[in-house]
Order: C-alpha cells, then structure tokens, then sequence
C-alpha cells in the first residue's frame, strides 16, 4: 500500500514520467479486464486509454481503501461494461427462471474440484480450452481470466466489478462445469 501511496502522491503531483509509470505498471490489468469483456482488438486499445483517461481524471477520488490495482480494474470494468450496454451485448447469459438472470442455489458457490491446469495438459486441450473460454459470455470470461490467469482474489474481484463475492463464486463454479461438460463431449468425440 505505501507504494500505491507513493506512486499516486506522485501522479497528483504531477511529477516528471509518475503517470506514465502507473499506466506501465497497470496497463497488462487493464487490457485483460477490458480485452476479456469486449474481444475487440480496436475497441479494447480504445477503452484502455478511455479507461486510464478516467483514472488520471478521478484518481484524486481514490481513498486507499483497497488496493490501486482493484482501484483501477474497477475502473477499467466500469469502461468495458458501459462499452457493452451502449451496445446492447449482455455481459452475462440469464439463468432460467429468474427475471434477473441471477438465480444460485447454495451448491454453486461449493469449489466442484475442477482443475484447469490439468484439463490442459496437452496442447490440443489448451486450445480446446482456450476456445471454450472465449465462447463464455463476457462476464464469466473476464471472471475465469481474472481468477485463474491473472490470481486475483475473489475479494478483489469483487471490488474491482462490484458483484458480490457469493455471486462471482457462483459464476466461476457454472463456468467450470461448463467448460468441464464441454471438455469432456469433445474428448469423447475424440475418444
């Protein structure tokens, strides 16, 4: 924390290559958040300077509360989110029965032991892998990459989309079980 501090005592500063230290710093976070949600190479290079825009506007807001990075991949979400509703692309796919699209059973938030790891052990399962999680809707694929590519905490997590921790467990365990149904019908029809 007292780097974050430093760095955005800096920025405010406005001493010499501060912000450009930031943006080095993040930019890898911001890119992941934003890429995962829109898979627009144009786009996400669009929104990643929109988003360090906002962060160089409001970071005088940032109250050290949480850390920097969940402080900036909150707002580079919020960028990647408005993104998507302005183009009515919804972010998540609804669940049946449910106006909301958020209906989870308490069995959801449970760990299934799905190891991604050792799901992709070979290169045409890496692949196969990789081609279903860009076949997610964009929350799930922006929430299995924060998760398990980039290890964000889910408290962490939480901050950074403002979805609650239960909720994110929710969609990481359905996305799993997903990817693992979808696995295993391909390797079956590989069998």
């Amino acid at each position: 924390m007292s780097e974050d501090r430093a760095l955005v005592e800096d920025v405010l500063a406005g001493r010499a290559g501060a912000f450009e230290r930031l943006v080095r710093q993040y930019q890898g976070l911001c890119w992941h958040i934003i890429d995962r949600m829109v898979r627009h190479p144009d786009d996400t290079r669009e929104l990643c300077q929109e988003a360090f825009l906002r962060v160089h506007q409001c970071l005088h807001q940032y109250r050290f509360e949480s850390a920097l990075k969940s402080w900036i991949g909150q707002v580079a979400y919020s960028v990647a989110k408005r993104h998507l509703e302005r183009k009515r692309i919804p972010i998540v796919e609804p669940v049946a029965g449910d106006d909301d699209g958020e209906v989870f059973s308490p069995m959801d938030t449970v760990s299934d032991g799905f190891d991604l790891e050792a799901a992709t052990a070979d290169d045409e399962m890496a692949a196969l892998l990789h081609a279903q999680i860009e076949a997610l809707p964009p929350l799930q694929r922006t929430l299995l990459t924060l998760y398990h590519l980039e290890e964000v905490p889910i408290v962490e997590i939480a901050r950074m989309t403002g979805i609650a921790e239960g909720t994110i467990k929710s969609h990481l365990f359905r996305s799993r079980a997903l990817l693992r149904e979808r696995l295993q019908a391909r390797m079956g029809a590989h069998a």
